[in-house]
């Protein structure tokens, strides 16, 4: 049994250097493949609701970066809301929040018998804030999101959907034993996924 958490490591590292993830070495580059990977992740916001204000409530998000493929993605986590959803009012009083994904959510983590907790099956949290993208920016965030989600298209027009985006202030990588890697803005945008 101590020389299982060897052998997932020296198998994570021959995958990473066979291309399939970033090296654990790379963790800006790990961040950007884990978001383009990943189709929904969990949003956490300080709770407006009336029981429960201030408290911290997380809730499942589709989201995408970019179309799926290899050079699709753009590092920023586009979503689409509705002022009807309960974690939109409370983003409504407050922007800030948290943003998880993780590769438990792709083949990647199964295939390997990667518990979602194992650090293997690398995650990223991400903090900032949610912020509505403009006209020009909301024709990427549509081209990405509808290529990933479809449905998204056909939902009721009368819900006032819009356009938003994770506005990225600080990144936590963790994709390897040793704890978490800290990733700045600038890293993560600057590396090409």
């Amino acid at each position: 049994m101590a020389g299982l958490p060897l052998l997932c490591a020296a198998s994570a590292l021959l995958l990473a250097a066979a291309g399939a993830i970033p090296p654990p070495e790379d963790a800006a580059r790990m961040a950007r493949f884990v978001l383009h990977s990943c189709d929904w992740g969990a949003l956490a916001t300080l709770s407006a609701q009336e029981g429960l204000r201030g408290r911290p409530f997380a809730n499942i998000f589709s989201l995408s970066d970019g179309p799926p493929g290899p050079f699709g993605g753009s590092g920023v986590p586009y979503l689409y809301l509705t002022d009807m959803e309960i974690s939109v009012q409370d983003l409504e009083v407050n922007s800030n929040a948290s943003l998880t994904v993780s590769l438990a959510q792709t083949p990647y983590c199964r295939r390997h018998r990667y518990d979602p907790q194992n650090p293997l099956c690398a995650h990223i949290i991400f903090v900032g804030s949610i912020v509505k993208v403009n006209d020009s920016e909301a024709v990427l965030a549509k081209k990405a999101l509808f290529s990933r989600h479809p449905e998204m298209e056909s939902w009721p027009k009368d819900h006032n959907w819009f356009f938003a985006k994770f506005n990225i202030t600080n990144i936590w990588v963790l994709d390897y034993f040793g704890g978490l890697k800290i990733v700045t803005p600038e890293e993560y945008y600057s590396v090409k996924p």
